[in-house]
């Protein structure tokens, strides 16, 4: 094992051998190399005469450019576009988010958690979610309507196991019974599970009301109090997108942070859904622990490991993008164009709901509770889903997405109100 990545556990087996068990193998030997990039970050602060550190050309003390690219990037100086963004982010940017974090999620004042570290969007932040903590043959527990990639993310990537339960429960509210039976099934043969949590969901568009977090967060503490350890993501790409009036409006990050010393929160958002900026792919990868330690020595290795998987895989995140979203947190604008975009997407939400409440629909198809994010779905009666798919987009030109034999998926989010 590289002498860092020994570094970096011996200090986390120090402060908290909790979040140290938690690591997979890959986890335990990530480093972030003390080699152009530190020594080049030391530069930039000491280097006074010249730098010649970093694999960049410059002209004119400031970062070269072909101006044929420079022009369409009014209001942004070539250095903000052009050089490498840090491995782990642009720190104005990273400090800005947690700012919005703690508006956003009003549980977690007086609560620690880590500074967020940018990925390449969410996609990229569950990646390195799993090359910290998933080892091959490891469960992942996860409602049974999710998203597709996770099994691609985690499963054929990383070799891990899924274990679902019903998302739904009778009363049609987030079933905790079953994350509670799954949970405590795996806990008698395995002594880490991750759980993966998706609110809004995809496919479905269902988000938890504060009795649900409640709820999730009590069945999660007794598992822990049994020795188990846990690593509980929250997938929250669609963060903010909250149409229903019980719906809770923060993150449920946001209560399992710092919940009890065997829970490792991990919290994955981004500007991708929420700024409307998908192509930009900026996201954010933030952890909060509980335990007795040094947090702060923690978020660091943590950090460190991150920045060494980051490294290893795509170098750093894009800097035009970051960019932009730093300078979009800091508009006057900013907050009143969100609520106009909400409204729309509210808009169409409610008109869904208006036209799937429509009784001459009832022997075709029910649909799922849905109060939130891009997508609701529909389980078809009697009809198969992709047969459906395929005659709808052949003879009347409408796409949406089969999921599986019964249901199919509908986004809403793109579809305009007639």
């Amino acid at each position: 094992m590289n002498p860092l990545a020994q570094e970096l556990n011996d200090q986390l087996k120090k402060e908290n051998s909790v979040v140290y068990e938690m690591l997979s193998q890959r986890g335990k030997e990530l480093f972030f190399p003390k080699g152009i990039l530190s020594q080049s970050a030391e530069a930039k602060t000491k280097a006074t005469k010249f730098n010649a550190t970093i694999g960049i050309a410059t002209e004119g003390g400031t970062a070269m450019y072909l101006p044929c690219i420079q022009e369409h990037l009014e209001g942004i100086t070539p250095n903000e576009a052009f050089p490498y963004a840090p491995a782990a982010g642009k720190p104005e940017l990273r400090k800005k988010w947690q700012e919005k974090q703690l508006t956003e999620n009003s549980s977690l004042k007086g609560k620690h958690f880590s500074l967020p570290i940018v990925t390449s969007a969410i996609t990229h932040g569950l990646a390195l979610a799993g090359d910290l903590f998933v080892d091959d043959g490891d469960i992942i527990v996860l409602p049974d309507k999710l998203w597709g990639n996770y099994r691609l993310i985690f499963g054929t990537r990383l070799g891990a196991q899924f274990k679902t339960f019903p998302l739904y429960n009778e009363e049609n509210r987030f079933n905790t019974k079953g994350l509670e039976q799954v949970l405590k099934e795996t806990a008698r043969e395995r002594s880490k599970i991750v759980v993966l949590l998706n609110f809004p969901n995809n496919p479905t568009g269902y988000s938890i009301d504060p009795e649900e977090a409640d709820a999730i967060c009590g069945v999660l503490k007794e598992v822990a109090s049994q020795g188990v350890n846990m690593v509980v993501v929250s997938d929250d790409a669609y963060f903010g997108l909250f149409y229903g009036d019980q719906v809770m409006q923060e993150s449920l990050f946001s209560r399992t942070a710092n919940l009890d010393e065997r829970i490792l929160a991990v919290k994955l958002d981004g500007a991708t859904k929420e700024q409307f900026v998908w192509g930009f792919r900026v996201g954010f990868i933030t952890f909060a622990t509980g335990g007795k330690g040094d947090s702060d020595v923690v978020y660091d290795v943590l950090g460190k490991k991150t920045m060494g998987a980051i490294r290893g895989g795509i170098s750093n995140c894009a800097h035009l993008s970051q960019t932009l979203v730093l300078k979009s947190l800091g508009s006057s604008s900013f907050s009143e164009e969100k609520r106009q975009k909400f409204e729309v997407l509210k808009a169409r939400a409610l008109k869904v709901k208006e036209v799937l409440e429509n009784e001459q629909y009832d022997d075709a198809w029910i649909y799922y509770p849905f109060n939130s994010g891009y997508f609701m779905c529909l389980r078809l009666k009697s009809v198969n889903a992709e047969a459906l798919r395929r005659h709808i987009l052949e003879k009347y030109g409408v796409g949406v997405i089969s999921v599986g034999d019964t249901d199919v998926r509908v986004a809403f989010s793109c579809t305009e109100v007639g």
